[in-house]
């Protein structure tokens, strides 16, 4: 059954722009840590990354997302090769092709909880860096 009308904005949206309401927000005593991914080299096998980015969300990743993420992982394999014939014939079909696989990744990636919205649907929150202002207060009540 699909919804009518414009997808809910994340919670990290809300934060950032001082628009979250106390009452809609989930409490954050009951939301897990998720850890930031260090970004890694551009030149990474795209299966190798997903490797690297699934074995970062194994904190929220479950048994039963096995088949999930091995549909993910063909999906990312049957890209890598498409992309390749894209390179090689510039065909018009094969550049639609990948990018509706592209899409179609994004989609199972966010099912999965690899972005803000299917991160804060699965109850998990960002882990935020502590801003100058954070540091300087922490400073003064220890100091």
């Amino acid at each position: 059954m699909s919804r009518a009308g414009r997808p809910a904005t994340p919670n990290e949206v809300k934060k950032r722009r001082g628009t979250a309401r106390p009452d809609r927000v989930p409490n954050l005593g009951n939301l897990a840590a998720v850890p930031a991914v260090a970004p890694e080299p551009v030149e990474l096998d795209p299966v190798d990354a997903l490797d690297y980015v699934l074995t970062a969300g194994q904190i929220w990743l479950a048994q039963t997302d096995t088949l999930a993420c091995a549909m993910l992982r063909e999906s990312i394999e049957e890209r890598a090769s498409l992309r390749t014939v894209v390179m090689a014939t510039q065909s018009a079909e094969a550049r639609k092709a990948l990018r509706d696989l592209d899409k179609q990744i994004l989609s199972q990636m966010g099912t999965l909880g690899f972005d803000p919205s299917g991160r804060s649907r699965l109850g998990l929150a960002e882990v935020k860096s502590a801003t100058k202002l954070e540091q300087l207060r922490r400073a003064r009540g220890e100091g």
